[in-house]
């Protein structure tokens, strides 16, 4: 699972230097499927349950499933690209959020939150917990942020599937539910809002928005347990050593 997460890892860090004001998200697409087909991947996304694209573009208010389009970024937006890919049967998925040209304080803000949510979530990953210790960990450092986050939406188990049990729900109560042990992959994805954590379908079958229009965020790894060790897998410089 370590080639299609890396390469997943490769082309999101590429996408710093295409995301500009003026370039539109079926352009930003167009630029991930030559990558992957470079890498002798396919997307796990296009065609999965019908969705029409190989990958998802969530700007601003948007907060999962974004579907690519012709409409330019603007300066200012806040986009999210959730890529997963497939090598040889294996999944890998990972999430980013990017600022296109110059954020607001409250946009940079709400970047700086998800980023740390998601890595909150991740510390807590590790073989002994359980899942709620996670979705625990997301929730109080988004609160510290003074952002929201949106519970409809969670992580997974993944592997031969792209979606596997177990659900990692992004809140959750300390030392409660399924324990995590060593062998476990699954993606840690929170989704945060500046505002209400309220969406509503956008009603093109897969987007779905915040009811009130605030912007959104999100950072998405997959990471795999070990014993003493918690190895983010879409991160080559992420691996988290306990005893």
């Amino acid at each position: 699972m370590r080639r299609p997460a890396h390469l997943v890892e490769s082309i999101l860090s590429t996408l710093e230097n295409v995301i500009e004001p003026g370039v539109t998200t079926e352009a930003i697409a167009a630029f991930c499927s030559g990558k992957i087909t470079e890498g002798c991947a396919l997307s796990s996304a296009k065609g999965y349950n019908g969705f029409p694209a190989t990958i998802c573009t969530s700007v601003n208010n948007v907060a999962v499933h974004g579907i690519p389009g012709n409409d330019p970024l603007r300066n200012g937006d806040i986009l999210t690209v959730d890529l997963s890919l497939n090598i040889d049967g294996w999944h890998g998925d990972s999430a980013r959020t990017y600022i296109v040209g110059e954020g607001s304080k409250d946009v940079l803000r709400l970047q700086k939150a998800a980023r740390a949510a998601t890595e909150a979530g991740i510390r807590a990953a590790m073989a002994g917990k359980r899942i709620g210790d996670i979705g625990w960990n997301i929730e109080k450092v988004a609160r510290r942020w003074g952002c929201s986050v949106i519970e409809k939406f969670a992580g997974h188990g993944i592997g031969l599937q792209l979606h596997e049990d177990p659900l990692i729900l992004p809140t959750g109560e300390k030392s409660t539910g399924t324990p995590l042990v060593p062998g476990m992959v699954f993606t840690i994805e929170p989704v945060l809002a500046l505002g209400s954590s309220e969406v509503t379908s956008l009603g093109d079958g897969w987007s779905f928005i915040t009811t009130d229009g605030s912007p959104t965020a999100q950072y998405e790894h997959t990471v795999a347990l070990f014993s003493g060790r918690t190895e983010v897998l879409t991160d080559n410089s992420l691996t988290f050593y306990y005893s």
